[in-house]
């Protein structure tokens, strides 16, 4: 499974222009957690992020001001209203045919909430934690129905018999090729939500 497999393409980005405000609310309105910043020539410059809009946009509660023992850490500078400001500049990027497996292993590594996709320096998709578990979420019906139709449109000697239990997707080869059985591995493979794919040969075989 590849980035392109499971990235969003449907982007909402912000300018380095766009007021902290109105990343925020596009934030809050969408559900997203990390938004792109892409410049006037369309190529992405950075991301602004949650956190990046939180810091110091808290304002301190007025009453804590009057109370000896209330903490007050009050801010000490101006609060930078456009994106430009705020945003992060050093961005983990992949490309569209990255494994999903090493998107997961980036946003273990780095404490990613989601990653960019980019091809030849422009900004393609976008993939999030949310992207990669619904992959995992996927029921066993619905991915033993993609298993069976990328195996259909792979093979001419007809339907593979296959199931899938907790990700986990059995073949059973008919017709006893070595050959068509790694094929078959790496296209069940392939499928979002498949975990591990075992193959194996029918004890009576067809001879073709």
């Amino acid at each position: 499974m590849r980035a392109r497999d499971v990235m969003s393409t449907d982007l909402v980005t912000v300018k380095p222009s766009t007021s902290a405000k109105q990343a925020a609310k596009l934030m809050v309105d969408n559900g997203f957690t990390t938004l792109p910043v892409v410049g006037a020539d369309g190529r992405m410059v950075g991301v602004v992020t949650e956190i990046d809009l939180l810091r110091d946009r808290i304002g301190v509660d007025p009453r804590a001001l009057i109370h000896p023992d209330w903490p007050v850490h009050a801010v000490g500078h101006a609060v930078a209203r456009t994106v430009d400001a705020v945003m992060t500049t050093e961005v983990l990027t992949r490309g569209p045919n990255a494994d999903a497996a090493q998107l997961a292993r980036d946003m273990l590594d780095h404490h990613l909430r989601t990653i960019p996709i980019e091809d030849e320096g422009k900004l393609v998709g976008i993939v999030t934690r949310r992207d990669l578990l619904r992959t995992v979420a996927r029921d066993d019906e619905t991915i033993v129905r993609d298993v069976r139709r990328h195996l259909c449109r792979a093979f001419r000697r007809g339907d593979w018999s296959a199931s899938v239990v907790d990700g986990v997707a059995t073949l059973i080869d008919d017709y006893d090729n070595a050959a068509d059985r790694h094929i078959a591995e790496v296209i069940a493979g392939a499928v979002p939500g498949v975990l591990e794919v075992h193959v194996r040969a029918r004890s009576n075989a067809v001879v073709p």
